[in-house]
């Protein structure tokens, strides 16, 4: 991943702000991990509620990336806080799916939206686990830029409440249980290509 991405260059001057206060990137991690639950349990309650969450999710996202900022401005990276940020990270957008399903299962269509969320939770816990800790390939690579304006592929779920907003969550679901398992098959066959010789 990217560490100058639009989201970093909007949450960076609040980090300025914070870093000489003795606030922890772990600190901030805790706030990313308490608000992208919270955010899921909004969804799962579906409703005013589900609204209330994408606002919820956002907020978690940005602590997403402040935490990581703080740590390279502060000099504050560990190994264990680069891993609790990864589990944190990867537990957060998985249960949103999960929440969003449950959520919509509240509203009379049964257990599929539910199966569905899980299938999309799934999808994103193996494909944490394929681009952070196997390294498949490498994320940063696939990361747009456009006239200085780095956007990763992650930055793509800011569009979950929006998504939800516009009352396409049913369909959004669909996709997420569809793309991300899909990516994370693509990805294992992708790992078990032999490499090329490399010439001496």
């Amino acid at each position: 991943m990217s560490h100058d991405t639009l989201i970093h260059r909007i949450v960076r001057p609040a980090v300025r702000r914070i870093a000489p206060t003795g606030v922890t990137p772990n600190q901030l991690t805790t706030m990313r991990l308490v608000t992208g639950l919270a955010a899921a349990a909004a969804f799962a309650a579906g409703g005013g509620w589900a609204d209330l969450g994408g606002v919820v999710f956002l907020l978690s996202m940005l602590f997403d990336r402040a935490d990581g900022e703080l740590a390279r401005q502060t000099g504050q990276m560990s190994p264990w806080g680069h891993r609790y940020d990864l589990v944190t990270d990867c537990l957060c957008d998985a249960v949103t799916f999960i929440g969003i399903g449950v959520g919509l299962a509240g509203s009379g269509l049964g257990i599929a939206p539910v199966l569905l969320g899980a299938a999309a939770g799934l999808g994103i816990g193996v494909l944490f686990w394929q681009l952070n800790v196997t390294k498949v390939i490498e994320l940063s690579r696939y990361a747009m830029r456009h006239r200085g304006v780095v956007v990763d592929p992650d930055d793509a779920l800011a569009l979950v409440p929006v998504f939800l907003w516009l009352g396409l969550a049913w369909p959004m679901l669909i996709a997420a249980a569809v793309i991300t398992p899909a990516g994370a098959l693509w990805l294992g066959v992708l790992s078990r290509r032999p490499k090329p010789a490399v010439q001496k």
